[in-house]
């Protein structure tokens, strides 16, 4: 089972998985930064002042923290948004190079295409 394993894991994919995770943990940080110092106090200006962290409703002895929310919301459709562009970047790049593999592949050496109409006239006389 631990052959089995470590195959499994030098295969690629486990990498893959971590450093993707490590990224990705990275990257929300940065858009979290962004939204938390950049975006919403932007957009609390633009509602005359208003700030979300501070936007919550009293039930009780509690306090529902509604703005903290919105700002979470915010942030996910940010994250989300961005890893889509990013994803359509990488997608756009894998097209353009699988393009250009399979134009390679059509062009043919003169030495080969000769080999090979050489090779079908031996077959016909046959």
């Amino acid at each position: 089972m631990w052959e089995e394993f470590k195959k499994f894991a030098i295969k690629g994919n486990v990498l893959d998985l971590a450093v993707a995770v490590v990224i990705g943990a990275a990257f929300g940080k940065i858009v979290s930064s962004l939204v938390d110092n950049i975006i919403m106090p932007l957009v609390g200006v633009l509602l005359g002042g208003l700030s979300f962290e501070k936007l919550s409703y009293p039930v009780g002895d509690a306090v529902l923290k509604y703005g903290v929310f919105i700002q979470s919301v915010v942030d996910f459709f940010i994250i989300t948004f961005s890893i889509f562009l990013f994803v359509k970047l990488l997608n756009s790049f894998k097209d353009k190079k699988e393009e250009q593999a399979v134009g390679e592949k059509d062009v043919v050496a003169p030495e080969i295409e000769l080999l090979t109409e050489i090779r079908d006239l031996l077959k016909n006389q046959k």
